[in-house]
């Protein structure tokens, strides 16, 4: 992109990122987003997934190029204040990152709709262990999975919960999704599978009224559902911008070797 680029500034709650907002405001001639090309996020991973659901559900995507002051920070670059922010924006890498698309249909037959960049999960309700059937592209895979819960990450989200509940990391460019069970009882030896992009994954609640479950879509949960399906929505691809040698894929690599 060109130098005249129209950037907003989108800023987390957080004290530190209102007061970096404010003096980052005082230097550069910031728009509002419905008028930029691409937005500036100050916070964490995720206030990040937050604005990037915002600007799915209002329907214009704009490159997001995020500044940590946050906690983890892994979907953003490194803050400093010392450097030139336009600079840095100019000579960032982008990165694709598709989303999940879900139909999740309650016990009571209602249809809801929800996008996840991270990952998409099914978990228990109360203490009895939930039952779950897992479909692939239509074939049923497991016809009762007993655990906690199961979950559907991108490679984006595969170093999120999908790593915490002992689930593969996948590669940027890998065009894979990680299917990784929380807590498993049965099958006892199961531990997930690794499915191309491109595949349907279907779950459907076994004995719902007795073993509800809940499901949740990065931050939006629906409760009580009885089939919950998912798919990658290539049409709603978002692009994250990162410095050079602080880019997505160099993380989820280095991931790998952490100890």
């Amino acid at each position: 992109m060109g130098t005249n680029r129209k950037l907003a500034l989108l800023a987390s709650p957080a004290d530190r990122a209102q007061e970096a907002a404010a003096r980052l405001s005082g230097s550069l001639p910031f728009v509002p987003l419905a008028e930029a090309d691409t937005v500036v996020v100050l916070g964490g991973d995720g206030f990040m997934l937050q604005t990037l659901h915002q600007m799915l559900d209002d329907g214009r995507v704009v490159p997001a190029y995020g500044l940590n002051l946050g906690t983890v920070g892994f979907l953003m670059n490194h803050f400093d204040e010392r450097g030139d922010l336009l600079e840095r924006i100019e000579q960032a890498k982008d990165f694709a990152v598709a989303p999940l698309r879900m139909e999740a249909v309650t016990q009571g037959g209602t249809v809801y709709g929800a996008s996840a960049i991270n990952e998409v999960s099914l978990l228990r309700e109360t203490r009895q262990t939930a039952k779950i059937e897992v479909s692939v592209n239509e074939r049923v895979r497991i016809p009762e999975l007993m655990c906690d819960g199961v979950l559907v990450a991108t490679p984006a989200g595969s170093t999120a919960y999908n790593l915490s509940a002992s689930g593969p990391i996948l590669p940027l460019d890998s065009k894979m999704l990680a299917l990784t069970p929380i807590s498993p009882f049965r099958p006892r030896r199961w531990r997930g599978a690794i499915l191309p992009d491109r595949s349907r994954v279907t779950f459907r609640v076994l004995e719902p009224a007795k073993r509800p479950v809940a499901v949740v879509a990065d931050q939006k949960e629906i409760r009580n559902v009885s089939e919950v399906r998912l798919e990658i929505a290539r049409d709603r691809e978002l692009t994250l911008l990162f410095d050079p040698g602080h880019a997505l894929d160099e993380r989820i690599v280095a991931e790998q070797f952490v100890v």
